[in-house]
């Protein structure tokens, strides 16, 4: 999705991705020219006799509320643009709510899957998303996907759950961009480097995913000194060390936030005012844990801007109603705190990739 100045850009990538063990291509329909540049890509590296051993595995995703009809002519769309006849995986793009469960489930979308795989045109269906834990249970529950994407990252463990009961029936699980979702850990402060030593963060946040069973990690590579800890870590054995630096890493937070910090239990909610108070309490966590002001002022300026892919409501949804402060297990004056994060990272939003 980040490769896009030209085929020969992404040509570029997918050399350092073979050089570094990578087999596994993930794109969509709505990254702009992606598929179409990858497809050219791949053409060329064909003709360099560049694969890799077993062929790609290419997942592309379709995004859900189209009727039978279009949803086939968008597929057959996809597979001409990256010229070929079969996805390895075809995956629903968004599963954020319950709508959009039902429409794979029981409407239009199940009759899409199940003709994609019945004429072979993809191999294995599954979905991504960025909705509630209990939408997200919900379709690991269906039995009707085998992979999905989420959003399980070194700095935001509070997926890790859903993702280990998906691995434990055979579900594979692709962690979203770990490098810049994951907290833009290409570009990481002073503060998140030292206490993440003597790992990078990028490196540690690929270690802890990978350690944690994560079957594919989506590096949303640009250039092809992005995958340069992929190649470094190839092939890399578990190590105590990176448990023992995971654990540095929480203290140095809780440290410095000392009777402020909020572990992430999710007791708070729900919240009658739709506040996410977790997520956002986690952004503040981030700005005044490890230095991630940058990061957690990103993310929260895209409140309310990004659709269903992000939260609706900043803290200024508040309404001191109290609710959630008898269930908090630490006793933290929440909606003060909330009130602070908004004053710290509310600034002039800017513009998504997509979208």
């Amino acid at each position: 999705m980040r490769a896009l100045g030209s085929p020969a850009q992404m040509a570029s990538v997918l050399r350092a991705a073979l050089g570094a063990g990578i087999n596994h291509l993930e794109t969509a329909p709505a990254y702009g020219p992606a598929e179409r540049f990858l497809g050219q890509a791949l053409r060329q590296l064909e003709t360099e006799g560049l694969t890799p051993e077993g062929g790609w595995l290419i997942t592309s995703k379709l995004l859900p509320g189209c009727d039978l009809a279009s949803g086939q002519e968008q597929l057959r769309g996809i597979l001409e643009r990256l010229g070929g006849g079969q996805l390895s995986h075809l995956a629903v793009h968004g599963i954020n709510r319950p709508e959009h469960l039902a429409w794979a489930l029981h409407g239009p979308g199940a009759e899409l899957l199940a003709w994609a795989q019945e004429n072979g045109l993809a191999l294995a269906v599954g979905f991504t998303s960025h909705g509630s834990h209990g939408l997200i249970g919900e379709a690991l529950a269906s039995g009707r996907f085998s992979f999905c994407g989420l959003h399980v990252h070194l700095l935001d463990r509070t997926r890790l759950g859903l993702a280990r009961s998906a691995l434990a029936e055979g579900i594979g699980v692709l962690a979203i961009s770990p490098a810049d979702k994951g907290g833009r850990l290409y570009d990481p402060p002073a503060e998140l480097v030292a206490d993440c030593a003597p790992f990078q963060p990028l490196e540690l946040a690929y270690r802890f995913l990978l350690e944690q069973g994560v079957s594919t990690l989506s590096l949303g590579a640009e250039q092809p000194s992005d995958l340069a800890w992929a190649a470094q870590l190839r092939g890399a054995e578990a190590s105590t060390e990176v448990a023992a630096a995971v654990q540095r890493l929480d203290a140095a937070q809780a440290e410095r936030l000392d009777k402020e910090h909020c572990g992430q239990c999710r007791a708070c909610l729900p919240c009658p005012n739709g506040v996410p108070i977790p997520e956002l309490l986690r952004l503040r966590n981030l700005a005044l844990g490890h230095g991630m002001q940058t990061f957690a002022q990103e993310r929260y300026n895209l409140i309310g801007r990004a659709g269903h892919w992000w939260e609706e409501h900043n803290a200024e949804a508040c309404q001191s109603c109290s609710a959630c402060l008898p269930r908090c297990p630490n006793a933290l004056p929440i909606p003060d705190l909330l009130t602070d994060t908004h004053r710290r990272l509310a600034a002039a939003p800017r513009r998504r990739l997509w979208g």
